[in-house]
This record gives C-alpha cells, sequence and structure tokens, in this order.
C-alpha cells in the first residue's frame, strides 16, 4: 500500500468495489428465473433497495479501513480486510450463481466474523472507523436473518 494517503484511499475504494462488481456481474447473470422461484420472506426488502444501500456500506468500509491504515499502517489488518472482501464478493456467486443457499449462509458468517475481528481492531486504533463498520454489520446481520429464512422456506 502506498504511502501517499490519498492515493491509498483511491487504491482502497478501488479494491473495495471491486467485491461488488463481481457480485453484481454473478447477480445479474444468474439471478433469473432461479429468485422468482423461490419462496421469500415478507419482509425481503425490494431489489432496488440493495444497490444504493451497498454502496454506502462500501464506500464507509473504505473509508473506515483507509483511517486506520493511515493511523497505524498496520498490514495485517490490511490483509485481513482484503480477505474479508474475498468472501463479501464470493456470497453473490455462491447464492445466485450456485444457487446454493445454505453454502451461502456459512459463507454469510464468515463475512460476519470478519466484520467483528475487524471492528474490534479498528476499535483500538480508530474509533470513527469502529462506528463506520456498525451501519455494515447491521445490514449483514439483517442479510444473515433474510438468509436463514431463505434457506428454511427452500
Amino acid at each position: 500500500m502506498p504511502k501517499n494517503k490519498y492515493l491509498s484511499f483511491i487504491i482502497l475504494i478501488l479494491f473495495t468495489f471491486i467485491a461488488p462488481a463481481i457480485g453484481g456481474y454473478a447477480t445479474s447473470t444468474f439471478k433469473e428465473p432461479w429468485y422468482s422461484e423461490i419462496i421469500l420472506p415478507s419482509y425481503n426488502p425490494p431489489s432496488w433497495v440493495f444497490a444504493p444501500v451497498w454502496s454506502i456500506l462500501y464506500f464507509m468500509m473504505s473509508l473506515a479501513i483507509w483511517r486506520v491504515w493511515v493511523k497505524a499502517n498496520d498490514k495485517k489488518i490490511i490483509k485481513l480486510y482484503f480477505f474479508h472482501l474475498f468472501f463479501n464478493s464470493t456470497w453473490s456467486i455462491v447464492f445466485f450463481g450456485f444457487h446454493q443457499i445454505g453454502l451461502a449462509l456459512i459463507n454469510l458468517i464468515i463475512i460476519i466474523i470478519f466484520v467483528l475481528i475487524l471492528m474490534k481492531k479498528y476499535y483500538f486504533k480508530d474509533k470513527l472507523s469502529f462506528y463506520l463498520m456498525i451501519p455494515y454489520l447491521s445490514w449483514s446481520s439483517y442479510a444473515l436473518v433474510l438468509n436463514i429464512s431463505i434457506f428454511f422456506l427452500n
């Protein structure tokens, strides 16, 4: 990661937004007709909600890791963050691409564990970074409830 803090921010944003690009491709390519045919819980949000919510969350995640990087220059946290992004990007592939609801559930649990670990590390390095991750944890927890419901309904 470059020492220039603004260049590092741009790089982190680019790498962070690769995850939804991969997931978005899998979703748009393999979602239908499968997704329309499965049983969804009544509290499943409309499809248009996901893009703006995730865009905001990815920006906040980028800002959080960048602040920690600028303050601590900790390569272990950056590696952890990238491992987390790997699982984040593969959820859509597993769920929409392979139609594996149970495996996607396990993937989501792994994502949440990574988020909690990152938040714990952020708390001691930069409190604002910790707080920037709360909406992501909340949305991921909601996604977990949805994924569990879809698993049991199908």
